[in-house]
């Protein structure tokens, strides 16, 4: 974690030390705030690589905190926090956390989850490594092509750029309901658990609370459903999700016929009993 910086927000001071010493025996340079507009005038000058924020604070609440620092940064946010309310947690995903970790926190645990968080790649880094790196052509494709994993009614992932397109329209994804995506794409028509999405994609065993991917995928649902009435993500009961190629809109029946109502069933199956 050398030349790496996180920023603590948090009002209460014990907390707040215990998160700074954990933090810092990770190899972090630690900076700290007890108010939400103190943490944004931090955030914007000296810009953190890692933020963990509590939600309860003095003039400006955690959400609205983690909505204007990820107005303008990639960095990595974990909301620690004792409001154990599903709302928090969803709310605090959608406006751009990367995980939720429950008061009293376990020091190892979070320095587990903050691991995890940084061995995915970052887009910022990403591109950085891009530039820096020598173009070398894959002879499976033309050298002007990214690798694209094209999902059939027009949704297509560049995963070069991290980027999501549905009919030419770049889809707004945070970080994980990126991840989310393009893990279920590259397995097409599997089944995919819970268990092995949160491996994957959190790269540790300890990130327990399976309802985070069921969050994430309610998240990364209503965001597709705004460029397209196309039905890719279908929820298989008590065991994960799985990702199907649609047809494009001439293709897909819009009569009465047998396929259109197990389609609509299992749709609205699905948001009413997993969300």
């Amino acid at each position: 974690m050398q030349d790496l910086h996180a920023l603590v927000v948090e009002d209460d001071p014990d907390i707040s030390s215990a998160l700074v010493e954990t933090l810092e025996g990770a190899g972090f340079r630690v900076t700290s705030a007890r108010d939400g507009r103190a943490a944004v005038d931090v955030a914007a000058a000296d810009p953190p690589d890692l933020v963990t924020l509590d939600l309860t604070l003095p003039h400006m609440d955690g959400i609205e905190v983690c909505r204007r620092i990820r107005e303008a940064s990639d960095c990595y946010i974990v909301i620690v926090s004792a409001r154990s309310d599903e709302v928090d947690k969803l709310i605090g995903l959608e406006v751009g956390a990367d995980d939720f970790v429950l008061k009293p926190f376990s020091p190892r645990e979070l320095r587990a989850r903050v691991a995890a968080l940084f061995r995915r790649p970052r887009s910022a880094l990403m591109d950085e490594a891009a530039a820096q790196a020598p173009h070398v052509p894959s002879p499976s494709q033309p050298a002007d092509e990214p690798s694209t994993i094209s999902c059939g009614a027009g949704l297509v992932i560049n995963s070069a750029r991290r980027e999501v397109q549905i009919n030419g329209t770049i889809v707004d994804l945070t970080r994980i309901e990126y991840d989310v995506l393009e893990y279920l794409a590259t397995h097409l028509s599997r089944v995919c658990t819970r268990e092995e999405m949160v491996l994957a994609i959190w790269s540790s065993a300890l990130t327990h609370d399976h309802h985070l991917v069921d969050v994430h995928v309610a998240n990364l649902r209503g965001k597709l459903r705004r460029h397209s009435d196309a039905t890719w993500i279908h929820t298989i009961r008590g065991i994960g999700y799985r990702m199907d190629r649609e047809g494009e809109p001439e293709d897909r029946r819009t009569g009465g016929g047998p396929y259109l109502v197990a389609r609509i069933d299992s749709e609205d199956w699905a948001r009413g009993l997993d969300f």
